[in-house]
């Protein structure tokens, strides 16, 4: 079917004074209003955006056509939510009660038009984009296997605040709507048309036809089911909502997240009924946008923004990479390129690693591929190679052997002479410099840093290392092959510890400092918890390894100013291991930390002051020393390198909101009783410059 458009009609067809809009209604009366957002590769709502949509609602709402179909002429997905480049412009609660509450009103004149309307969803329909879907009678959605569909506002420190809350509880009911909403996570199509979010799922060659049947044809409106409208009653929402907080609190802490907790809040009063619940969604959205939380989130999605930007994106995708070592990090490395679709041949001694790898490799498959046959595709794409015969046809070799100087170099003499011309060759070691591994190359400027964490499937940042020798051709593609498999590029120099091991060692090696004083592992976690660490580094050291961990230590030792520590040397000389041998700092059991309960005095500021001024301390040393290029990707190293509290912006950020020289005060006090490992860093003193300038 084509949208061929009427010529006059007074029917809303074309506007020349549009730049974002197209509308054309074709000769049965259906109304197809598609969004190109100009100046820009991806469809998102911003002021403009918004506001001609007004301005094209109205006209249909005076001259009603048929139905009407919304679709997207972007390649790339529906509509992926609000501009949040605008959010840093919006000074005010009021501006942006003003703001949301607008769009409330485009929404319900949208939902109000007297013609059925169709949103088909091909691509992306998050947040603000989900929202107009919502407002429209019915929602068509392209098939995928991608998770497309969903309400990431939390994420931000938000919730949805175009009629969201009220209109996807009306859809869904409370049990399906919340945990959208509450989590932020998306779903697939499939899973969307299974509960009831979509109402069909088509081809992309016959979409235009289904959402023409339902425009003309409209069947009756899905809502909740009956058990939802009965838990919708006030006195089921009574029950239901402390439920709901109790769950969530176990997830997140209101005073550190408290975008969820108001989702709750305003179900429970006004049950996703009437123009009240979107007014109190329009105020409680416009609260949480001027909180510390949403405005530090925002930072991290632009912190992210900006490494995924890093990335050469003309370079020449990689189809097939080879790693040397089967270990849990080169194993898990090679899985996570064949899960995203690559060829890959993983070498090992022996073919007993490499069994081992792949078998772990299917968990990842099973885990994240919901199709039986591609399942099947991607154990295909991962490919045992004790000979090592994939080097020569491979575009990106990977070395993640054990941290061993010796080992890796004569690893580099073998795999030099059999490599083909451009492949780029890579380390994914955690702590030894480049100059000296690429010492005995023919052509060091080859080699690179890939530095993975773990667990790979996870951690979203990749460490791309680079030496004072590495090529500008190496950097670019090590760059864009960290993109091409879905990771975060940040640029390091090859310095100890690279950022993210060189800003943890302290934190960890002061908790280390506790236990040797008798201090308990979960009051030592507990504090750093409470600051909003996703996990202690006691817990932490364990999951690493402590043998892995003690290694780092003895690295960075003279790097960092610090002994190596006594306990842990202790556990690893006894062969307690962490996680993986069963005991270390915790026993384990089911691979679950046995942790007695905290005894810790929440009053107390002593631990968790030694434990995140080691870090921050640490963060600012990297800046002075120019680990990477500025403040900004420090934070964003350790936030998504380490899980650091994202609600605080990153360590750099959280310091100069605190006040630099109040922690700089607070470090002089830790050294005057502990020390100099907690002398202030040079680096306070660069921030300070940088805040004023």
């Amino acid at each position: 079917m084509s949208a061929t458009s009427t010529s006059e009609a007074g029917r809303g067809d074309r506007d020349s004074a549009r730049t974002n809009w197209q509308l054309d209604v074709d000769t049965e009366g259906l109304a197809w209003l598609c969004l190109d957002k100009q100046s820009g590769s991806t469809n998102v709502l911003n002021r403009e955006v918004l506001f001609e949509l007004e301005s094209i609602v109205a006209g249909l709402a005076a001259a009603p056509p048929t139905g009407l179909i919304i679709y997207s002429g972007k390649p790339n997905g529906f509509i992926a939510g609000a501009d949040v480049n605008e959010f840093p412009d919006i000074d005010s609660e009021a501006a942006a009660y003003d703001l949301v509450r607008r769009g409330q009103r485009i929404f319900d004149a949208l939902e109000q038009l007297p013609c059925p309307s169709v949103a088909v969803i091909d691509g992306f329909a998050l947040g603000g984009g989900l929202e107009l879907a919502l407002a429209c009678t019915y929602r068509l959605a392209i098939a995928s296997d991608q998770r497309t569909l969903g309400l990431p506002e939390v994420q931000l420190g938000l919730h949805p605040g175009f009629g969201g809350t009220i209109r996807a509880v009306k859809l869904l009911g409370v049990r399906q709507a919340m945990p959208l909403m509450l989590t932020g996570k998306s779903v697939r199509p499939s899973t969307a048309r299974r509960i009831g979010l979509v109402d069909g799922l088509v081809s992309p060659e016959d979409w235009r036809v289904a959402a023409a049947k339902l425009a003309w044809s409209p069947p009756p409106r899905r809502s909740a089911s009956v058990i939802d409208q009965l838990l919708a009653i006030g006195p089921m929402r009574a029950i239901v909502a402390p439920i709901l907080r109790r769950q969530t609190a176990k997830q997140a802490r209101i005073d550190f997240y408290p975008a969820p907790f108001a989702i709750i809040d305003l179900w429970h009063k006004y049950g996703a009924r009437g123009e009240a619940a979107f007014e109190a969604e329009a105020r409680s959205f416009a609260r949480l946008i001027e909180t510390p939380t949403s405005r530090n989130l925002v930072r991290v999605f632009f912190l992210q923004d900006r490494l995924k930007q890093s990335a050469d994106a003309g370079h020449q995708p990689a189809k097939h990479v080879h790693v040397v070592g089967a270990g849990l990090m080169g194993g898990d490395i090679a899985a996570w390129c064949a899960f995203r679709g690559l060829n890959v041949t993983l070498q090992d001694r022996e073919e007993k690693y490499v069994a081992a790898a792949v078998e772990r490799a299917d968990s990842l498959f099973n885990r994240r591929i919901k199709d039986a046959a591609k399942i099947e595709t991607a154990r295909r794409r991962l490919v045992s190679d004790v000979s090592g015969s994939g080097v020569a046809t491979a575009d990106v070799i990977i070395e993640a052997i054990f941290e061993d100087l010796e080992a890796k170099q004569a690893v580099y003499h073998q795999l030099e002479g059999q490599m083909q011309p451009g492949a780029l060759l890579a380390t994914n070691t955690s702590s030894i410099p480049l100059e000296r591994l690429a010492s005995k190359l023919d052509s060091p400027g080859r080699l690179i840093g890939l530095h993975f964490f773990n667990p790979v499937a996870l951690m979203p940042l990749v460490e791309v290392v680079q030496a004072e020798q590495s090529s500008a051709e190496a950097i670019a593609a090590a760059t864009s092959f960290a993109r091409q498999i879905g990771k975060l590029p940040l640029p390091t120099a090859s310095t100890p510890g690279f950022l993210v091991n060189r800003v943890l060692a302290p934190y960890m090696g002061e908790a280390m400092e506790l236990i040797a004083e008798g201090v308990a592992p979960t009051d030592i976690d507990a504090a750093a918890i409470d600051f909003g660490m996703p996990m202690g580094p006691i817990e932490l050291a364990d999951s690493v390894g402590l043998d892995i961990a003690l290694h780092v230590s003895e690295i960075l030792a003279g790097t960092v100013g610090r002994d190596v520590p006594a306990p842990l040397q202790q556990l690893v000389q006894a062969g307690k291991l962490g996680r993986k041998s069963g005991q270390g700092f915790y026993a384990y059991k089911d691979g679950r930390p046995v942790k007695p309960r905290s005894t810790r005095q929440p009053g107390n500021p002593d631990l968790q002051d030694r434990l995140m001024l080691a870090l921050l301390n640490e963060a600012a040393a990297c800046l002075h020393e120019k680990v990477v290029a500025g403040a900004d990707l420090v934070d964003a190293g350790v936030i998504f390198g380490t899980g650091f509290a994202p609600f605080r912006g990153g360590p750099l950020h959280y310091a100069c909101e605190t006040g630099v020289q109040s922690i700089v005060t607070a470090l002089g006090e830790l050294e005057a009783q502990y020390g100099r490992r907690f002398r202030p860093s040079p680096g306070w003193q660069d921030l300070e410059r940088r805040q004023k300038s």
